[in-house]
């Protein structure tokens, strides 16, 4: 069998991980050379800009100091290094007045000046996830992913006379086409795993439920038959992988059960949790079973676009994101923006509990991704998008060697970053957006 090995069933595509039994340490003897395991990449945004002073930390090399809120993830500080000093100033207003928040989620993959309109003249430029997808996109059978907890718009007028467009989309097919993010599990569940369940109503999609549930269960009953065909650690490895299914299933189906139990009118589309925090979650653990079984090799997750103006009551913010964020220098506004600084890191911290967990030939699925983590805004009262608050993480492949804080010369474009990451993707890219140059990051 191939490493890649695939079983289908009516309509259910399913990839299993790496398995050593597969195709790997075995093929690689045969061949005298090792089965490298593919390059992923994500990019993580959070909105609004920061408290600098509680984010940032101190020094550099590998003998800084972790900041308040990068402790929050102090136990994988061997896994993620901080790159100070880089900018996008296309997101800059260039004589086109507001819109900071639309110009910051627009230009952050993109590296692009966005056409200031609110019709349906939008102009932006190819993101970079889609500049590497339209080059090894057909090597999975999803090109791309996009993710996000804010639903998807792609019309109307959303800040200062710029498209919404701009503000609730990362990535970017073209200049005038955004990639529209999936918020709701299921449906993302469903592209990963499903026949479609989530595409009726009523009777029908009750039915599509029922037969999807019969068919992973065949499936998943199917592949068993591996079991004894594997090592020890595959067997391990398929139980934990059969158990993550399954786990988030059922997760899905308890926040449908929750969706059904609502008011009629009430806004809350199927199969999105009540709990902001297990909606990330749950976005987190699908994208690692996308990396795991190398369904894909690219994502974006916007865990809420710039602009938002959601409220924190679980960790005793009940303002909106948004209002604090311009907090005029005020002490009870900046603690309470450093108390959702340290909620989205500890999010990112979730995430990368599960790529380590995820063990992958010698190492784990972390060790072969490349993971940025940030926005494209320092601080929200300033609306700089200067020195932007941003982590990487992973060892891509071994070319990046974490645990360090890089300062970078002021003006760095964000977009040479994204060259580095590309050429470890397999992916030549003369430039992306405002880039000049490749960012040498090791």
């Amino acid at each position: 069998m191939s490493r890649r090995h695939v079983l289908r069933g009516l309509g259910t595509m399913m990839s299993l991980p790496f398995l050593e039994s597969l195709g790997g340490k075995a093929f690689a003897a045969a061949a005298k050379e090792p089965v490298k395991a593919p390059m992923r990449a994500a990019w993580l945004y959070i909105p609004n800009g920061v408290n600098v002073k509680e984010w940032f930390p101190t020094g550099e090399g590998t003998s800084y100091e972790l900041s308040p809120t990068l402790k929050e993830i102090e136990r994988h500080r061997q896994e993620f290094m901080v790159v100070s000093g880089l900018a996008q100033d296309k997101a800059r207003s260039h004589g086109n007045g507001g819109g900071d928040h639309a110009r910051a989620t627009s230009t952050f993959l993109t590296g692009c000046m966005p056409k200031k309109t609110a019709g349906s003249d939008i102009q932006l430029g190819v993101s970079v996830d889609q500049i590497a997808a339209q080059k090894i996109g057909h090597l999975t059978r999803l090109p791309s992913l996009e993710l996000s907890t804010d639903g998807q718009r792609s019309s109307g007028r959303c800040d200062s006379g710029y498209s919404c467009a701009y503000q609730f989309n990362l990535a970017w097919k073209n200049e005038t086409m955004p990639m529209a993010p999936e918020m709701d599990p299921r449906l993302v569940f469903e592209r990963l795993f499903g026949y479609g369940a989530a595409g009726a109503k009523g009777a029908e999609g009750a039915r599509r439920q029922r037969l999807q549930k019969s068919i992973l269960d065949t499936v998943l009953g199917e592949a068993k038959s591996l079991q004894g065909k594997v090592n020890g650690n595959d067997k391990r490895k398929l139980d934990e992988y059969y158990s993550s299914v399954r786990d988030i299933e059922l997760r899905i189906e308890r926040a449908e059960k929750f969706t059904a139990s609502l008011p009629k009118d009430y806004p809350v589309p199927e199969g999105i949790p009540e709990s902001y925090e297990e909606h990330i979650h749950m976005m987190f653990d699908l994208l690692t079973l996308a990396f795991q079984t190398d369904t894909t090799r690219l994502c974006t997750f916007m865990l809420a676009h710039d602009g938002s103006n959601r409220s924190f009551p679980q960790i005793g913010v009940p303002d909106a994101h948004h209002y604090l964020s311009h907090h005029e220098s005020d002490e009870q506004k900046l603690e309470k923006i450093a108390k959702i600084d340290r909620f989205y890191m500890r999010q990112f911290g979730y995430f990368l509990d599960k790529l380590k967990a995820t063990k992958e030939g010698d190492g784990n699925l972390l060790d072969n991704s490349m993971i940025v983590f940030g926005g494209g805004i320092g601080d929200g009262n300033r609306h700089n998008h200067d020195n932007l608050p941003i982590l990487l993480a992973g060892r891509a492949g071994g070319t990046w060697t974490p645990g360090k804080r890089i300062v970078l010369p002021g003006e760095t474009p964000m977009t040479n970053l994204y060259l580095s990451m590309l050429d470890r993707l397999g992916v030549r890219a003369e430039k992306v957006g405002d880039s000049s140059g490749v960012l040498q990051v090791s």
